[in-house]
């Protein structure tokens, strides 16, 4: 059986590719488990000086795994999905994401995280947070606001909008737009770029940027994760999930 995310160091680059190709690359308990310690294992090794998440170039995550998600829901910050959040919000090295096909749901909100965002011709992103009846987790209500602004973020949150790499740039969401083919490449040859610099310079740059909204992020990320948990065991998750499961619209008339 192939590893469903693959980890790889060349160089000073950690690469991290999640593949699930067959399952459009959703997230399992034991994958968000493998991509927390990978990033956790890279704050620790000084040989790595940047981190690259990569999908398939057909998809690059179409979010949680359902079926694993209803099994085994998070029910508190010990969950794996939220050792993801918590390794994300505590990166020292810079993170890149090559971001093609879709991301959705915990596939956007990772980028809000990330230092660089590249997005390819077919990058198509979505939070689909209410629409499953849910609310945003990622610390999403925070720092999407801070991106596209107030009413911006309201309309991609309330309405779980798709939206394609060209906005994705416009909004400030993604760094810029690559061509398909060459996504991967870039994402990867910009990484080597700022592992040739001197990694204190970087690393305590990257420490400024983020120090003023640290405290704050970890606060509303513990906020949402509570509601989010709350939400799950809903009468309107219900219905979303089964709706889902069942390929049909999902009727909330009854509430």
């Amino acid at each position: 059986m192939p590893d469903l995310v693959i980890v790889n160091q060349k160089d000073r680059v950690l690469r991290l590719k999640i593949n699930r190709p067959d399952k459009k690359n959703a997230l399992t308990n034991q994958m968000y488990s493998t991509l927390a310690e990978a990033m956790v294992n890279a704050n620790q090794n000084s040989e790595i000086r940047v981190v690259v998440i990569e999908g398939h170039p057909s998809c690059f995550t179409s979010g949680n795994d359902i079926h694993d998600f209803m099994q085994r829901p998070p029910t508190g910050t010990d969950s794996p999905v939220f050792h993801f959040l918590q390794a994300l919000v505590e990166l020292e090295k810079p993170l890149i994401a090559a971001v093609d096909g879709p991301a959705v749901g915990i596939g956007t909100t990772m980028l809000l995280h990330c230092d660089f965002v590249y997005v390819g011709d077919n990058a198509q992103l979505q939070m689909p947070f209410v629409k499953l009846a849910l609310c945003p987790e990622g610390g999403a209500t925070w720092l999407l606001p801070r991106l596209v602004g107030q009413r911006k973020a309201a309309e991609l949150l309330l309405t779980s909008k798709k939206f394609g790499s060209e906005e994705a740039v416009n909004l400030g969401i993604a760094s810029a737009q690559i061509a398909s083919g060459q996504l991967v490449n870039h994402a990867v040859d910009q990484a080597n770029q700022l592992a040739a610099l001197a990694p204190g310079a970087v690393q305590l740059s990257k420490r400024l940027l983020k120090q003023p909204i640290k405290e704050k992020l970890i606060e509303v990320m513990k906020q949402e994760g509570a509601e989010f948990i709350k939400r799950l065991s809903s009468p309107e998750a219900a219905e979303a999930m089964k709706a889902f499961l069942q390929k049909r619209p999902a009727d909330f008339s009854q509430f």
